[in-house]
């Protein structure tokens, strides 16, 4: 038995799609619109469809901020993200290196570890061919991987229909976030938090229930 998970990226822009509402007879509807200016919330998960851990959804958060325009940086990091409501560590980029540790991460491989750690039972990531996932960092850590029981499974191009986590990503940002538009960062990003953590409770609760059904009807 194994452990299959999908894997993909995701980003969040300060105003979302409005897709479907209503408003009173007469009345026109508005939604405020924030221009992006560079700035963005961006996203990694892992969803198990199937094996022991199925229903598990993991996910992390970390944002984008304007690129400076000036030559000399005035501000700290630190600086530049409290303007934006955030805090330091909230800020960053989905790399080579972020990418290596978050796999590790899924797989369950803790912070203090025992040479030669490997998973109880193998693990099946299934990701797109985002450059990230290609990169050197990434093909270093295979031999790694592979030793510890992890697979990276490479979907052909140009399919995301059959990734598990697509209608994951489609249904908090269509039905998690009601709110379609948020003046800082710091705002965006914890209405993303919360609704994907609304989202991992509700995928395994899901998954328990089916799970009952299942044993009962057997």
């Amino acid at each position: 038995m194994l452990d299959l998970y999908h894997s993909d990226e995701v980003g969040f822009a300060l105003t979302l799609p409005v897709c479907y509402s209503w408003s009173l007879i007469g009345e026109r509807l508005t939604v405020p619109y924030e221009a992006p200016q560079g700035r963005r919330v961006n996203g990694i998960g892992a969803y198990c469809s199937h094996g022991v851990e199925a229903g598990r959804f993991v996910f992390e958060l970390c944002a984008s901020l304007p690129k400076s325009k000036a030559k000399k940086q005035r501000k700290t990091e630190a600086e530049r993200a409290a303007t934006h409501g955030l805090d330091p560590e909230q800020v960053g980029t989905i790399n080579g290196a972020w990418y290596v540790r978050w796999v590790w991460s899924v797989a369950g491989r803790p912070a203090i570890y025992p040479e030669g750690w490997k998973r109880e039972r193998p693990m099946a990531l299934v990701i797109d061919n985002y450059s990230v996932h290609h990169c050197a960092e990434v093909q270093a850590e295979m031999t790694a991987f592979a030793a510890a029981g992890i697979t990276l499974f490479y979907l052909p191009s140009y399919s995301p229909e059959m990734s598990a986590i697509e209608p994951i990503w489609h249904d908090v940002k269509h039905h998690e976030l009601p709110k379609r538009s948020y003046k800082t960062l710091g705002q965006l990003y914890q209405a993303v938090k919360e609704a994907l953590a609304r989202k991992a409770e509700a995928l395994i609760a899901a998954s328990v229930k089916t799970a009952i059904s299942f044993r009962a009807a057997a």
